[in-house]
Formats: structure tokens, C-alpha cells, sequence
């Protein structure tokens, strides 16, 4: 069975051998390059690895047993998220991440906010430093995770075969990011186009393509990756609409992060979408007027939208939504013949995932 505990801490030893790695070859490049190193170390000391778990029983799916190839592989998994998150913070301007300063945060309180006048930009405009550092860091990331893949040690046919996903990975996530972006702080947006990007954005790279890198390396079939989307795809949404929740009605001393954020940005939400088609013309007049505060978004103005949340409904469809999509990732896991292991764990992390404070 999954010790969860057990198999965090061997993914952790990973990620902390490659900082130290990489660490050392920056440096040798240049002692100015600490702070990256520093945020770098910082990137890869949190989470649950929910996708390096995902990775590895859908290796273990497969009929293959645990070895320290797939921790690797599995590991590669955390550092596509961790380079994720890091982009993902500098676009949200996020301050907090598990209760730590995001990247570009702590750059800038390490004195690197702004290049200077000598760089200003027509306009008026002065590059952000810290953001760039941060970006940068977000990509050394990504490279890092193709890098730890590539050199897992499984054999080569297997890591071969699963290029094509890597690029589809890739692409989704990236897609995903960008329709939230172009969807932000726009008009209202309905819940569908809210749903499409958290498929994209959060619920394929968080359960489904893990799932399917740690199936395909083990050369399971077509009927059990047919099974893993069954899962992944309804699974990932809960997990993103619990993340959504968490992002207005969490306790920040618990997650880490400000609930403020997503209402500022008026994020398209799932959540936010059903406020809007669930509250009466006057109510949605007030939500309207309340949001438009944007950045200024005080605590007594969200407090009036949580309010206004719960009043219509909205937040329990969420929660109802949820348990919906977690019993459908149940159900596709009887639709194939899967090892007994690995059934009853894959059901376990269908709870734990879309069931979390954190």
C-alpha cells in the first residue's frame, strides 16, 4: 500500500540531490547567481507530490514494481509543478506560497527590484527584475524536469515512447495558463469556459498526464490510459475547483496563500461564474460594484462576496460538483482490470486530492 509519508520523503531526497547538484555548477559559473540558487532550493521543498504520486502508480498500474527509476521519473513530475507555480505566481502577482514569499517576492526583497533609469522602457516603463529572475528560474525548472526524466535510469525504449506526451503536457498546461489570462478580469464568464481552463490549466498535468507518463513507460494498454482520462480529467477539475474554494473561503494560516488574490484579479472561477448566474439583478449589481475595486479589494468587500457566495448557493454547487467528478474518477477505475494496489490507492488519492486544506 501507499505510504505516502515514505514515498514523499524519497521524492524529496531527489529534488534535494538535484539542488545541490545545480547549486554548485551555478556558482562555479558566477557567486553572484546565490539568489537563484537560493530560490531554487526554495521551489522544490513543498508539496505533497500528488503528481509524482500519480506518475508512479500509473507505473505500478502497468504491472511494473517499485524501483528507483521511477522515483526519478515520478520526481520530474514536481519540478514540471514547480515551474508552473513559479510562472504562475509572477503572472497572479501572488505575495505567498505555503507561507513562504513566491520568487519574484523574494527577489525583489533581496534588493533586485528594478534595473535602474538607464533601462526604462519607452513609455516610462522599468523592467522588474525580480520578475525576470523569477521567469528565468520557472524555466531552469522546466528544464531540470526533462533532464531528471530523460536520465532516470529506466531503460531508453520506455523513456522514448513517452515523448509525444511530454509535448502534450506541455502544450496543454501552457494553453490553459494563457486562456485564464485572456479570460481575467474580463466579463463574466460562464461556467463551461471556466471548467475548460481548469482542465487544461491544472487537472490533465496534475492527474492525467502523470498518470499517463507512468502507464506508458510501463507499456500498460490503450483500455488502461483510456481508464487514467476516465479519472484524471474529473478528478483534476475537483481538485482545481477545491483549490478555487480554498482561494476565497481558506483560512490563509493553512494554505499558505492570500484569499484575496482571486477576487481581486476576478479570476473566471467556476465559482465566481455560478455567483453570477445564481444571484438576483440586484445582488449581481452589488457583486459587480464590489469587484470592481480590483487591487483595492479590501477584506469587508470580500467578506460581502463570500457572503453573497453562500447566499445563492454557489459555494455548496462547488462543493456538490466536487464529489461529483470524485465519484466518477471511482467509477472509470472499475471500467478496466487494474492491480489490487493500485486500484485501492488510485481511489484513496481521489479523497486526498480534492479533499485538502492545503
Amino acid at each position: 500500500m501507499h505510504d505516502a509519508a515514505g514515498f514523499k520523503q524519497r521524492i524529496d531526497a531527489h529534488l534535494c540531490r538535484l539542488a545541490d547538484e545545480e547549486e554548485a555548477e551555478l556558482l562555479r559559473l558566477s557567486g553572484e547567481l546565490a539568489p537563484l540558487c537560493a530560490q531554487l532550493r526554495s521551489a522544490l521543498t513543498s508539496g505533497k507530490r500528488l503528481r509524482a504520486a500519480f506518475l508512479y502508480w500509473g507505473w505500478r498500474a502497468s504491472g511494473q514494481p517499485d524501483c528507483d527509476g521511477v522515483i526519478r521519473a515520478a520526481a520530474a513530475m514536481e519540478l514540471v509543478h514547480a515551474a508552473a507555480c513559479t510562472h504562475d505566481d509572477i503572472i497572479d502577482d501572488s505575495r505567498l506560497r505555503h507561507g513562504l514569499p513566491t520568487a519574484h517576492v523574494a527577489f525583489a526583497a533581496g534588493g533586485v527590484r528594478t534595473w535602474g533609469d538607464a533601462h526604462e522602457q519607452p513609455g516610462g516603463h522599468r523592467q522588474d527584475r525580480s520578475a525576470a529572475l523569477a521567469m528565468m528560474l520557472g524555466d531552469l525548472l522546466m528544464g531540470y524536469a526533462g533532464k531528471v526524466f530523460a536520465t532516470c535510469g529506466l531503460p531508453g525504449a520506455y523513456v522514448a515512447r513517452t515523448v509525444p506526451l511530454w509535448s502534450t503536457l506541455l502544450r496543454e498546461t501552457v494553453a490553459g495558463e494563457c486562456l485564464e489570462v485572456l479570460r481575467t478580469g474580463g466579463g463574466p464568464s460562464g461556467v463551461a469556459e471556466s471548467l475548460e481552463i481548469a482542465r487544461y490549466k491544472t487537472a490533465k498535468y496534475t492527474v492525467e498526464r502523470p498518470l499517463h507518463m507512468g502507464a506508458t513507460l510501463g507499456g500498460a494498454s490503450r483500455d488502461v490510459l483510456a481508464a487514467f482520462t476516465g479519472y484524471g480529467l474529473p478528478l483534476g477539475e475537483a481538485f482545481q475547483l477545491r483549490d478555487d474554494l480554498l482561494g476565497t473561503f481558506g483560512d490563509p494560516g493553512r494554505t499558505g496563500k492570500s484569499r484575496l488574490d482571486d477576487l481581486r484579479d476576478r479570476k473566471p472561477t467556476a465559482l465566481l461564474a455560478l455567483t453570477g448566474s445564481l444571484l438576483s439583478p440586484d445582488d449581481g449589481k452589488l457583486l459587480a460594484e464590489t469587484l470592481a475595486a480590483g487591487p483595492s479589494l479590501d477584506e469587508a468587500g470580500a467578506a460581502l462576496v463570500r457572503e453573497l457566495m453562500e447566499h445563492c448557493g454557489a459555494r455548496q454547487r462547488v462543493e456538490d460538483m466536487i464529489e461529483e467528478r470524485i465519484a466518477r474518477a471511482r467509477a472509470a477505475l472499475d471500467s478496466v482490470a487494474l492491480p489490487a494496489d493500485a486500484r485501492s490507492v488510485l481511489s484513496a488519492l481521489a479523497a486526498s486530492a480534492a479533499d485538502r486544506s492545503l
